[in-house]
């Protein structure tokens, strides 16, 4: 991994899924800034950065307890790009954690959730 290579995990720290990555990457000795998105914000650049890499629906979690609470009217938006976005960036706790953003002069990386497996062969391609 070359020195200018950044890796960026987004998340809640309460989250045993983020937790569960923090350690992973800990224990790899693999530097990275955590980035709590409830306590210090998400930008609208920030999830279109990621719908870049990803899809909508792979970044939405729809089985969560924020998504149960929301109204039909607000299920319904998650279906259309830009209220989506302004959807989560309301509620940052629909976004399926952790996010992991890599970034380096050779490639742009963003993947969502954590298996070690997955984490392993990340890595290894870096």
């Amino acid at each position: 991994m070359s020195a200018s290579t950044s890796i960026t995990l987004f998340g809640i720290p309460n989250c045993d899924t983020v937790k569960k990555a923090r350690t992973w990457l800990e224990q790899e000795a693999i530097p990275f800034v955590f980035h709590n998105f409830k306590k210090d914000g998400l930008s609208q650049t920030q999830v279109e950065v990621w719908l870049e890499k990803i899809d909508l629906n792979t970044l939405i979690n729809r089985k969560g307890t924020s998504w149960r609470a929301l109204s039909e009217e607000q299920k319904t938006q998650a279906d259309n790009r830009t209220e989506a976005i302004a959807l989560l960036l309301a509620n940052p706790s629909l976004i399926k954690r952790p996010v992991l953003q890599i970034e380096s002069k050779e490639r742009q990386h963003v993947g969502v959730g954590f298996n070690d497996q997955q984490y392993q062969i990340i890595f290894k391609e870096i």
